[in-house]
């Protein structure tokens, strides 16, 4: 293929301000899995020698529990202050349901389309973190809560059905697909794609299926988008110049808006005419990638149901993005004022001072 001539794009300060306030009158709805993630932190000084078993156990002194996947997106939505923010799962019956409701409610979510199953996992990601003496921490492998089959014809029906719902109450639709065994099957992608056609602004974010949805913005990472090209996980060329033709051809493919997030480099946009690159945002470590992602896909989706074009918003969710990778072993948020603290402290904005 052709290589594509990139365009590098930046914000200044005057956008980032009227980007924040114009999200404030946008209406946001969250549509995919949720799922909580929960930290354990033990402390092994505690630990004593098992009289029934050769084993010493984890005493837990902490406990810590954040919205996960979709209901991690639905959060970030929320701390940019959205206008209304919205909120349209499954959850089982469980302990793990009630406690992701719990935080919904207080964070503010709507949670008027979060449906409970007697037949259904809520999902979690549970991870044991050990520390002693020293400032070293070690994480066991991680205890995950999945559910093991797709839903049911009943289940996938009354669930299309609070979304076409939930379609009318919002300007824009984020779609967080997760799980092998999710909410966001076939028939769901059908409907996504006719509200798309319709006019319906929604951007779509998929572990392994990014590369069967059409007419929604897609949001892939890098490894995901040459997954959905090539069939294969990496590549010895991995760059901008090389993702920018996998951006077309997903573009062609999937006949909307292609954003491809590549970590440190940045993100790209492509919406078949220019091939779009802001660059990431410098940050000194430590850092914590968990949940940047789901930052980026917020901010990103907010600023464009916002009315603001598409490089301008890849270049502002970078900039968000930037904040929550700061925020060690949790899965944050950024707020406005973290933003715009952030956009102070770097060079890369032009125009005048906050």
């Amino acid at each position: 293929m052709q290589q594509r001539d990139i365009v590098q794009i930046n914000i200044s300060k005057k956008l980032l301000l009227e980007i924040l306030d114009k999200i404030k009158t946008t209406r946001i709805g969250i549509v995919g899995d949720g799922c909580l993630d929960i930290y354990w932190d033990a402390d092994m000084r505690l630990s004593e020698l098992s009289r029934e078993t050769p084993h010493f156990p984890l005493p837990v002194v902490s406990e810590r529990i954040y919205p996960g996947a979709g209901g991690n997106v639905a959060a970030n939505v929320k701390s940019l202050q959205a206008g209304s923010t919205y909120f349209l799962s499954y959850i089982g019956k469980d302990w793990r349901g009630e406690k992701l409701y719990t935080i919904l409610d207080e964070l503010g979510i709507c949670s008027e389309f979060v449906l409970a199953d007697d037949n259904w996992i809520t999902p979690a990601y549970c991870k044991p973190v050990r520390k002693g003496y020293s400032d070293i921490r070690y994480e066991d492998p991680r205890i995950d809560f999945e559910n093991r089959a797709a839903l049911s014809i009943e289940q996938e029906t009354y669930f299309i059905r609070n979304l076409i719902a939930l379609s009318e109450e919002v300007d824009v639709l984020i779609v967080c697909d997760q799980f092998s065994y999710g909410v966001v099957g076939d028939r769901v992608r059908t409907v996504l794609e006719e509200l798309a056609d319709q006019g319906k602004i929604i951007v779509a974010d998929s572990r392994s299926r990014i590369g069967l949805f059409r007419n929604v913005i897609i949001k892939p990472n890098e490894l995901e988008a040459h997954m959905a090209v090539y069939n294969e996980q990496v590549s010895d060329d991995m760059s901008p110049d090389s993702l920018a033709n996998t951006a077309v051809r997903l573009y062609e493919r999937n006949n909307a808006p292609v954003v491809i997030t590549m970590g440190s480099k940045g993100s790209l946009w492509y919406s078949g005419d220019q091939v779009y690159w802001a660059k990431s945002i410098p940050v000194e470590p430590p850092i914590d990638i968990v949940g940047a992602g789901d930052t980026f896909l917020a901010a990103f989706s907010c600023a464009y149901g916002a009315g603001f074009s598409g490089p301008d918003c890849i270049a502002f969710a970078n900039l968000a993005s930037s904040v929550v990778i700061q925020k060690i072993g949790m899965t944050g948020t950024a707020s406005p004022e973290e933003i715009k603290e952030q956009a102070d402290k770097m060079l890369f904005c032009k125009g005048d001072s906050l």
